[in-house]
């Protein structure tokens, strides 16, 4: 199974903010969508970087000043990210390696969406559900 098949389910939705965002204003986005990372992107629609809540914890425990501060300050710059065919072992893989829960998808030189470590998880137990499945039908046949 790939990206393509989480996005077709889940949906293509991205939230993203501008760099010069203050770190209160991306908290609230965060918390009103109910999500735990905001693609941070230039003016020309570009990833810039991404603002976790790992980002934020690290801004709080600097100073109770960092909320006034720029997402800029306080974002990862380096984003990985995958295509829509890159299977969800290469995405689990890339997430266990780089300690990262959240993975733009690209087409085309552009994001298409957004995978995070619960999508992989929950595709990743149906999958194995099905094959359980199909293996106690098979002995069951036999």
């Amino acid at each position: 199974m790939s990206v393509r098949h989480i996005l077709a389910q889940k949906g293509r939705q991205i939230e993203a903010i501008g760099p010069d965002t203050q770190l209160a204003q991306a908290i609230l986005h965060l918390a009103s969508k109910r999500i735990g990372a905001l693609l941070v992107v230039d003016a020309d629609q570009r990833i810039v970087g991404i603002l976790s809540e790992r980002d934020i914890v690290r801004a709080l425990v600097a100073g109770s000043h960092a909320l006034e501060d720029h997402v800029r300050d306080h974002m990862t710059e380096f984003v990985v990210t995958c295509s829509l065919d890159t299977s969800l072992a290469e995405v689990m893989d890339m997430m266990t390696r780089g300690r990262f829960r959240h993975v733009p998808v690209m087409a085309d030189n552009e994001v298409v969406g957004i995978v995070s470590i619960g999508d992989v998880v929950k595709h990743r137990l149906a999958e194995m559900e099905s094959e359980n499945s199909a293996i106690i039908a098979y002995i069951a046949a036999g």
